[in-house]
């Protein structure tokens, strides 16, 4: 299907049976936000999605912009956690007498694809993945990967939480074991000045620096504060050390408060099964009594230690800060629309976090609309859109195709290797820096002599880019992921788990001109560049399909011919910098 200009009269069609199906009434007319292209709707879809399928462009072009995003966030969750729990007992039952068989952190990234490629809901699990490189936790940390389906939780609470508003979700992340494990609060003790121990500081400072406020003052348009010339700092040393005391006492849902259940989560050598996805919760005899100050608050010192009290008035200061707004409001924009917004475009999500039009701040899913309908992310200029990492990259070309999973697991399976894969594996950054930092600058390019940033160059260089090609070529012509013997049309194969569905393209093999458009129009949202289209037509037109022979006994040469085509379109197209370059 090409992604040319529909009637006005197709797309009121489209819009009055959705509106119809939703319970609308036909005089309500369409949509006031309907893209003016199938174009334009895809183009929208690779922001607020893993990337656009045909089905989703024609809901887009039925719904509105904000119709469908209305209509993703009224669809039930995915559940990373149950994926992972279901691929966890079918492991268990092929081999049960090994009482040790898990499915292991491999039910993450099977959980992970399998929403990113075929959920439902895919703004909310798009959202729980950009979230996921700001409140990072990361496999990689030998203490979280052996919890892997409490980090599948984890992606859950984002996904959940990130869609209410930011004081729920920020008072989650700060509670969630995975969090207190992977920057070290759980389990965090008062200090004792007979041992000389004080509080860790490593979550106190990284909740400030990297969950809410950043490193310098912002006014809402994302600009810094400046006193005498310098750059105004959110917060000092001392800032650090007093929130710090903040997060003492917190350790494991236990069956009572003992000092045994603080240390190992256990009571009697019994556990809550449950205790690495409950929130942590507040061990009053480890929680520092004294005054504690940051950011310009105080909480009293106490008499009683009382641990859940500091903890709300520790989050509610962070809450109320007016960085929050530009700080997380920025990010997101890079996230899924481009990485230099325009102060108007930071200030215009600030504004929906400090007030969503109801008197409500921090409501997450007015952000996000802010973030997605904001005239800025329809507009496209030398300035706009942002490079795709390698996750994103993968996941519009197997939405794009249709790619299906012979087991059901979408076994794509870990992507580190730089050289041989992706270089990237979503809940698997290097740090709790993420996978690059939001203000990175790609040395010695026309980017940075402009003055821009370009945070997912950070993850470009010589092997990546080599790995890459090799990887996606490998999997365009095999299929992706771990290799299993399967039935196809009656007969005993081995293939990789993830294969796609090549027939529209197929049926355009002996047209190279409309099967690179074809291709174009599903990775690049019609916006494939004539000089790039002429190049991939010149290519492909230069792979021979022999002619049927009378016998018709080279059939299959010509079908493999055919492939071939579709195949070095579609990896040509895959590994150019322009669709590289999320417009």
């Amino acid at each position: 299907m090409t992604m040319g200009k529909p009637t006005r009269a197709l797309i009121t069609a489209a819009a009055l049976l959705a509106l119809a199906a939703c319970g609308g009434s036909k005089d309500e007319g369409p949509p006031a936000d309907l893209p003016a292209s199938r174009a334009e709707a895809a183009r929208f879809l690779t922001q607020a999605s893993f990337g656009p399928t045909a089905a989703e462009v024609d809901r887009v072009m039925a719904l509105g912009y904000r119709g469908w995003i209305d209509d993703q966030l009224a669809r039930p969750a995915s559940s990373n956690r149950a994926f992972w729990e279901t691929q966890d007992a079918a492991v268990k039952a092929a081999d049960p007498t090994n009482t040790s068989a898990t499915i292991g952190q491999d039910g993450v990234y099977n959980a992970f694809w399998r929403h990113a490629v075929s959920g439902d809901d895919q703004l909310r699990q798009r959202m729980a993945y950009a979230l996921s490189q700001i409140f990072v936790i990361s496999l990689q940390d030998s203490n979280v990967g052996n919890e892997p389906r409490a980090v599948a939780h984890y992606l859950d609470m984002l996904g959940d939480k990130g869609l209410a508003n930011y004081r729920e979700l920020i008072e989650a992340v700060s509670l969630h074991p995975m969090m207190g494990t992977y920057l070290t609060s759980i389990r965090n003790r008062k200090a004792d000045p007979r041992t000389g121990r004080v509080p860790d500081e490593n979550y106190a400072r990284e909740v400030m620096q990297l969950f809410s406020i950043g490193l310098v003052e912002l006014n809402d348009d994302g600009s810094v504060k400046q006193a005498g010339g310098v750059p105004k700092e959110t917060y000092g040393p001392a800032d650090i050390a007093g929130l710090a005391k903040v997060f003492t006492g917190w350790s494991w849902a236990c069956a009572d408060l003992s000092n045994t259940c603080f240390g190992s989560g256990a009571l009697g050598g019994v556990s809550d099964p449950e205790r690495s996805t409950k929130p942590m919760v507040g061990y009053p005899q480890y929680h520092a009594m004294e005054e504690k100050s940051f950011l310009g608050t105080t909480i009293a010192a106490q008499g009683t230690a009382d641990p859940n009290a500091s903890l709300k008035t520790a989050l509610d200061t962070l809450y109320n800060h007016a960085n929050v707004g530009p700080f997380i409001g920025r990010q997101l924009i890079q996230r899924f629309v481009t990485s230099n917004p325009s102060p108007a475009y930071v200030a215009a999500v600030a504004g929906a976090f400090n007030n969503n039009g109801a008197g409500v701040r921090g409501d997450m899913k007015a952000v996000l609309k802010a973030v997605l309908l904001n005239p800025e992310a329809r507009a496209t200029s030398d300035r706009s859109g942002k490079i795709r990492e390698p996750v994103l990259r993968l996941s519009a070309l197997l939405r794009g195709f249709g790619y299906a999973s012979d087991s059901g697991r979408y076994r794509v399976g870990k992507t580190d290797n730089a050289g041989s894969s992706l270089g990237q594996t979503a809940m698997r950054s290097p740090s709790v820096f993420n996978f690059y930092r939001p203000g990175y600058v790609a040395p010695g390019t026309q980017a940075a002599a402009a003055g821009l940033v370009a945070p997912e160059m950070a993850l470009a260089q010589e092997t990546t880019a080599a790995g890459y090609v090799n990887y996606v070529r490998d999997g365009i012509s095999s299929g992706f992921g771990a290799s299993a013997t399967v039935t196809v049309n009656g007969t005993q194969v081995t293939r990789r788990d993830l294969q796609p569905s090549f027939s529209a393209e197929l049926a355009l093999a002996d047209k190279p001109a409309d099967l690179v458009q074809q291709v174009g129009d599903k990775l690049m949202q019609g916006g494939m560049p004539d000089a790039l289209k002429t190049e991939i037509v010149t290519a492909v037109g230069a792979i021979t399909i022999p002619a049927l022979n009378s016998t018709g006994s080279n059939q299959a040469q010509i079908d493999t011919a055919k492939r071939t085509r579709v195949n070095a379109a579609v990896f040509l197209t895959m590994v150019s910098p322009e669709f590289q370059v999320q417009k």
